[in-house]
């Protein structure tokens, strides 16, 4: 019986919990897009589970790999929640800045999608090589899935 290396064992378990914060991230980013057009609370749920999930689905059917979400819900759940607790921290009477700049809101989206761009380039890109692909089209993998969904 091997023992597994702790370096290994601790990189899967940080892609583990780096996958479930992409989808949260790119979910909150979804739901702060329906925020933007002042949408009901379903679809902010459903552009959170969009933009959660999309590019993954993409990458899992390009690699011929099982869509990941259909055997694991609680990734659209996470999506879900993401979604519902931007609807319930969103401003409903908003209006766009008048000087044209920037406001929180779209900040908060562009620092969430950023971040999520970042996780699910690595977490694409690993479940990519993890699967055989090789490395030029596991990078590939990785950029699908981080700018597909989001």
């Amino acid at each position: 019986m091997t023992v597994p290396d702790p370096a290994v064992s601790a990189l899967i378990t940080a892609l583990f919990w780096l996958d479930y914060a992409a989808v949260a991230l790119f979910g909150a980013s979804g739901a702060i897009a329906a925020a933007r057009g002042r949408q009901d609370i379903i679809t902010f749920t459903f552009f959170a589970a969009i933009t959660g999930v999309g590019g993954g689905t993409l990458r899992d059917l390009l690699i011929g790999a099982p869509v990941f979400w259909v055997q694991r819900p609680d990734y659209i759940l996470i999506c879900a929640l993401a979604g519902l607790a931007v609807w319930g921290l969103a401003p409903r009477n908003a209006s766009p800045r008048p000087d044209g700049k920037p406001g929180k809101r779209m900040l908060a989206m562009l620092w969430l999608d950023a971040m999520g761009l970042a996780a699910y380039a690595v977490v694409g890109a690993a479940k990519a090589l993890n699967l055989g692909v090789a490395p030029v089209s596991a990078v590939v993998m990785g950029v699908l899935t981080a700018t597909f969904g989001g």
